[in-house]
């Protein structure tokens, strides 16, 4: 029997709250989370720029093209008037393309990591250490580009990639040949009306391979 003078420990009855996705994005190296903050404002941007995709589905303005060069002049000024949609059409091939093939999905999902962690965010003044041997910039490079033509050419992922690209672009070009573009006006002032991928940026506070220093 326990009396009544003896002292009861206190238990915390407390659970342990997992990490938010605030706190994970702080605790990430600055590179990392410049270049995420990179990527997420570009895709916004895009997705913001974007047309109505009724207008882009619009079934009334399907016509047949009187010649190929009314078919090009078409394609010419729909690729300019809808760009952002086309862009997010051929994403969303390769995705779909990429998810129906799970092993090339990992594969350039370990490329692309690969480059990231082993190259691109690595501090310049701190040498790669894999198995005990020290790699210098200019070897890490070497042999990330030997992986990656590796990987491309003599794997699934290159002839997944380039079939889902043929497929996206072929897509756009007929819809872009289609698609009635009279009643279309792009202002000069639009940011449509610069070149097709000119919204994607390339990210300044991500250091490149050409700023590295040159490993003597």
């Amino acid at each position: 029997m326990v009396s009544s003078g003896s002292h009861v420990l206190p238990v915390s009855t407390s659970i342990p709250q997992p990490p938010t996705l605030t706190a994970l994005a702080e605790s990430q190296p600055p590179a990392v989370r410049a270049f995420v903050n990179r990527c997420t404002e570009t895709v916004r941007d895009s997705l913001s720029r974007s047309r109505p995709w009724s207008e882009l589905l619009d079934r009334s303005a399907f016509t047949k093209p009187d010649s190929l060069s009314h078919a090009a002049s078409r394609l010419r000024k729909n690729s300019s008037y809808f760009r952002a949609n086309y862009i997010c059409i051929i994403s969303l091939i390769l995705a779909f393309s990429l998810l129906a093939h799970p092993f090339s999905l990992i594969l350039l999902v370990c490329l692309a990591a690969s480059w990231l962690f082993l190259y691109l965010f690595r501090p310049a003044d701190r040498p790669l250490i894999l198995f005990g041997r020290s790699f210098s910039d200019l070897e890490t490079l070497g042999v990330l580009i030997l992986s990656t033509i590796a990987v491309i050419f003599f794997t699934s992922v290159g002839s997944v990639l380039i079939s889902a690209l043929m497929v996206g672009v072929a897509t756009v070009c007929v819809h872009g040949a289609f698609r009635a573009s009279d009643d279309l006006f792009l202002d000069e002032q639009d940011p449509a009306a610069a070149g097709f991928l000119s919204f994607i940026g390339v990210p300044s506070s991500v250091p490149s391979a050409s700023s590295r220093p040159s490993a003597v």
